[in-house]
């Protein structure tokens, strides 16, 4: 087999991969894989108010369920997975990593304390693990996505086109809330793990036998040249010239740090804050929440395609203005004790700042050639995820438990624990330790979110950064 091999002519990369009702169904589906994704991963948080008491786990052990003991091996899984689908059927590898993570999202239910021998194992490590088996399935998700994507749209469409499938980030957060937060509720969050994994090795099934793997490179330019076997060392080479990949990354880095973070622990803010049920919290507050994120993800992507001859930096810039104005909505969302104008700052400001998720996939897709688009996509959510999703959550949660020990510690009860302030073991301490509760135990949580939310702005100043190099960097036109 030769090193290299020549893109044939044709209308291709004009038009794309099969007929145009064939390319949107494709673009569904992976939409719908991709929101199984985010229903699966987000369902952690949703859950929280309910589980949380139960297995008696503090703010920081929380962080770490849902950001760095997933994000680990997503990480480390997603560069090897990704290098493989650049010369593999793509189709084959998503259909096996969407079985995998749905079945370990239903085995969390089973998280209860395992005996072997004179050694029991915590429910905490039980629902680790499993948690960690699910970001091994889902690292096997968007790079292979993307690099579809890029099979089936040619570039003049492909910002749209990534922007829709983005929104899948958003409309998991939706449906995770929507399904997950009515039936802990009504029966229990174990049984909510069920509901949601379940029903994914159905999909994967389905995916398989209808979705068609489109030839490597075929939206490329009549005559270009790519590599039969690329290397990951001619995916770093590529990028090592391409600063704009870099800044983006820092920028979507610090982006994703926020919002994980924010989104892992806002069903525990409104339960401590306001007393809502972790249904409650899901209807009323991260349902629409997430809708309105979904809208302002897709809106972006599209508004960076009609503007783009005039402009062509704008899906940078357009992502850089939505995470620096949203810094005052969550400001007012973490500081009002009106519920009302609670939802309207979440709901603004997860409109205008998630717009930067289309932005991070049509400058990693846009930048580079075809022959590395999945390994560009794996490197981009390596940093993202490790550094973003993986110490986001941690970061609010850790900084949450040390402001609660730094205010029970002046509020005269230093020995208090954020356990006991926690459901019904409230209801057993001492009238003055419960006040004591009431103060620190939600305010610590609120003050570590204000911190967090004030970071989307040096978000916002690197994707202005990276409109210095995009349009000279940009493959892709």
């Amino acid at each position: 087999m030769s090193a290299t091999s020549t893109v044939a002519g044709g209308d291709g990369h004009i038009h794309g991969f099969g007929s145009k009702p064939y390319r949107s169904y494709v673009l569904n589906a992976l939409l719908l894989i991709y929101i199984l994704n985010f229903v699966d991963r987000g369902l952690l948080s949703v859950v929280a108010p309910q589980m949380k008491p139960e297995l008696g786990i503090s703010d920081t052990a929380f962080g770490l369920l849902t950001g760095f003991g997933f994000a680990l091996l997503y990480t480390v899984v997603g560069i090897p997975l990704a290098q493989y689908a650049e010369t593999r059927h793509r189709v084959w590898i998503m259909t096996v990593c969407v079985a995998l993570w749905s079945l370990m999202t239903a085995l969390c239910g089973l998280a209860a304390p395992v005996t072997i021998g004179s050694l029991t194992i915590g429910a905490f490590w039980i629902l680790l693990a499993c948690r960690v088996g699910v970001g091994i399935g889902e690292a096997g998700c968007t790079p292979p996505a993307n690099s579809l994507i890029a099979d089936y749209y040619p570039p003049s469409r492909r910002s749209t086109a990534l922007g829709y499938y983005a929104m899948g980030v958003t409309l998991g957060g939706l449906l995770a809330n929507l399904i997950g937060g009515p039936v802990t509720d009504a029966y229990g969050w174990r049984i909510a793990f069920f509901v949601v994994g379940l029903p994914g090795i159905l999909v994967a099934a389905i995916f398989k036998l209808t979705v068609k793997e489109p030839p490597r490179g075929y939206t490329d330019p009549p005559g270009a040249v790519r590599r039969e076997k690329p290397k990951f060392s001619d995916g770093l080479k590529e990028l090592a010239s391409k600063p704009s990949f870099w800044t983006m990354t820092v920028a979507a880095t610090i982006a994703a740090f926020c919002g994980y973070g924010i989104a892992s622990f806002q069903s525990l803010f409104m339960n401590r804050s306001f007393g809502l049920t972790a249904g409650e919290a899901a209807l009323m507050i991260n349902a629409p929440v997430a809708a309105a994120s979904a809208v302002g993800t897709f809106a972006t992507g599209w508004l960076a395609e009609k503007i783009s001859k005039r402009h062509p930096t704008a899906i940078a810039w357009l992502a850089g203005i939505g995470l620096t104005a949203s810094v005052p909505f969550y400001f007012l969302a973490f500081t009002t004790q009106n519920l009302s104008l609670a939802l309207v700052g979440l709901v603004i400001g997860g409109a205008i700042k998630y717009g930067y998720l289309a932005a991070q996939y049509t400058i990693g897709q846009g930048v580079v050639s075809a022959q590395v688009r999945a390994v560009a996509t794996a490197i981009l959510l390596f940093v993202v995820n490790l550094l973003g999703y993986g110490l986001g959550p941690l970061f609010i949660g850790a900084l949450s438990d040390l402001i609660f020990n730094m205010q029970v510690a002046s509020l005269g009860a230093p020995d208090l624990t954020r356990k006991a302030c926690e459901g019904a073991a409230r209801a057993a301490l001492a009238v003055a330790q419960q006040e004591v509760c009431a103060i620190a135990h939600p305010q610590s949580l609120q003050r570590s979110m204000l911190i967090t939310s004030a970071l989307y702005a040096v978000g916002g100043l690197f994707f202005f950064i990276t409109c210095r190099w995009l349009k000279r960097d940009m493959v892709a036109k």
